[in-house]
């Protein structure tokens, strides 16, 4: 994807438009729910002495609580609209954020160079590429943690998918913070269970370690419960 096209247009759209209020984009749950529940999975693996991306970081909730665990944290957001949120929302500046379109290589590896090898932290973020360039986007993973890197890369289950058309198709409709994804133009994509190891695989990263987390949101079911998503973990590496 390029900045000139309609998806990231979408994007920049969708935050500038987006609630400012904690809570009011539908993926950015508290990072108690979601990075604090997930470090014990990734953070012995993260050589400490390396940066941290936070990789589509939104308005950087999951970053700021991860420059508290390690000493550089960079989120990057194809929106400059969420880039200029996670900054402001950022006033001590704890973690610092620049515009990154993950799929223009040669962009990643100008930052490759500037950087070195770098950890990686991604959730959520596959479903929502469009799909021509996921494998650039693995690739782009496999560049930028070189050889010291990790990458704990969090997406969701196909289960997810049918959940989300089962709120949408629902008498009642979307739930707000679901409809304003659709309205922006922003529809989740479906990634097979096994699309995900297999690019993966493809950007000869190999997996370390992997397992099931659900996915919070902040979202509502109509059941009136916080809706939960099945998701998928993997701790990965750039092989030989």
């Amino acid at each position: 994807m390029t900045e000139s096209t309609g998806y990231a247009r979408a994007w920049e759209e969708y935050w500038r438009d987006a609630p400012i209020e904690p809570g009011g984009v539908f993926w950015d749950a508290p990072a108690q729910e979601t990075v604090v529940r997930q470090l014990p999975l990734f953070e012995n693996e993260f050589d400490p002495e390396l940066p941290v991306l936070d990789v589509g970081c939104g308005n950087g909730t999951q970053s700021r609580r991860l420059a508290e665990q390690f000493g550089q944290v960079i989120g990057v957001d194809l929106a400059h609209a969420a880039v200029a949120r996670a900054r402001a929302d950022d006033s001590a500046g704890v973690a610092s954020y620049r515009q990154l379109d993950a799929a223009d290589l040669p962009a990643v590896r100008a930052l490759h160079a500037e950087l070195g090898d770098v950890n990686i932290y991604l959730r959520g973020v596959l479903h929502q590429c469009d799909s021509r360039d996921l494998p650039r986007v693995a690739e782009a993973i496999a560049v930028l943690v070189g050889d010291r890197g990790r990458a704990f890369v969090v997406e969701l289950a196909e289960a997810a998918g049918q959940m989300l058309r089962g709120l949408a198709g629902g008498p009642a409709g979307p739930p707000p913070k679901l409809a304003a994804v659709f309205q922006h133009g922003i529809a989740p994509g479906e990634v097979s269970d096994q699309a995900v190891p297999a690019l993966l695989r493809a950007a000869r990263l190999n997996t370390l370690a992997t397992g099931e987390l659900p996915l919070n949101t902040t979202e509502y079911g109509p059941d009136g419960r916080p809706l939960t998503l099945p998701s998928a973990w993997w701790l990965v590496a750039r092989g030989a």
